[in-house]
């Protein structure tokens, strides 16, 4: 079931065939991996289902105490900033440093970047103490974060999400060695020389609090997996293409079955989660994929 697996991702102008969405599924349930989360107290629930759907073992563990240990056993950390106070990211740079001395990858959700000083400054504090293997953030926070100009209220982005953002990502990742998803409508995903946006996903998927957090366990899970053992991902870039994709088709399978409304909607894509993860269809990703 899936897509037939690919060494490596194609070169400069060749378009991506046989995306392995089906064999990471598979890689997942194989593992199963411990996913550990020092995330924001509103998504808490959505995270952690999200990431038990796709298959993986999700963890909250933000004490100081233990953040860190947790991060060294784990398989992957998703550090999430929306409700992060000072001792919180104090916790975060433990679990990250402490992940990477383990060869444990670490993701980004940079919630609220740019909209005040205290979010700017942690997050700062985050990338100069952590190597991180992914940063995932809206239109809004990946610019602001690239040293580009842009507009958060509160947690969201405002303004023209879609001309020049993949140049941005693209320097962020080049300057932060990550790989870098910007989502949204179409969602980009670039590392230091090439992005590609991917057009997955329904406009529902905006219509209850979490979606944007989900998709970084969603990217935590996925890349828990990247090299283990022969079968797919073989690179971050992979599982994070792969997870935009898997995690976009979801919401349009939600979307089919007409919920009556914004709760029912989100409990349809949970759903759609897990059927994705246990059925694992044949999925054309390289319709989906287009490099930019």
């Amino acid at each position: 079931m899936g897509d037939e697996p690919v060494d490596d991702l194609p070169i400069e102008g060749q378009p991506i065939e046989n995306l392995p969405v089906g064999e990471t599924l598979a890689a997942v349930e194989a593992t199963p991996p411990l996913v550990h989360h020092l995330t924001n107290d509103v998504t808490t629930s959505e995270t952690a289902n999200v990431t038990l759907h796709w298959g993986g073992l999700p963890v909250m563990a933000d004490a100081p105490a233990e953040a860190g240990d947790m991060a060294a056993g784990a398989d992957a950390v998703v550090i999430n900033t929306g409700t992060a106070s000072t001792t919180d990211v104090d916790a975060m740079v433990d679990a990250g440093r402490r992940a990477n001395e383990a060869g444990v990858p670490v993701v980004l959700d940079p919630v609220g970047y740019g909209a005040t000083p205290h979010r700017v400054e942690s997050v700062g504090r985050l990338l100069d103490a952590v190597a991180f293997d992914a940063i995932k953030g809206n239109a809004g926070e990946v610019r602001g974060l690239a040293g580009e100009e842009a507009t958060v209220r509160g947690v969201e982005s405002v303004g023209e999400p879609d001309a020049g953002l993949p140049d941005a990502a693209r320097a962020l990742a080049a300057e932060t060695g990550a790989v870098v998803v910007a989502s949204g409508p179409t969602d980009v995903v670039a590392d230091g020389e090439r992005a590609y946006e991917v057009s997955a996903g329904h406009e529902r998927m905006g219509s209850f609090v979490g979606s944007g957090c989900m998709l970084a366990s969603t990217l935590g899970t996925f890349a828990a997996v990247v090299g283990e053992g022969a079968e797919p991902p073989s690179s971050t870039t992979e599982a994070a293409l792969a997870a935009c994709v898997a995690y976009g088709v979801a919401g349009e399978h939600a979307a089919e079955r007409d919920p009556a409304g914004p709760a029912s909607y989100r409990t349809a894509f949970m759903d759609a989660v897990a059927a994705l993860a246990s059925e694992r269809p044949a999925l054309d990703a390289a319709s989906r994929i287009e490099e930019v």
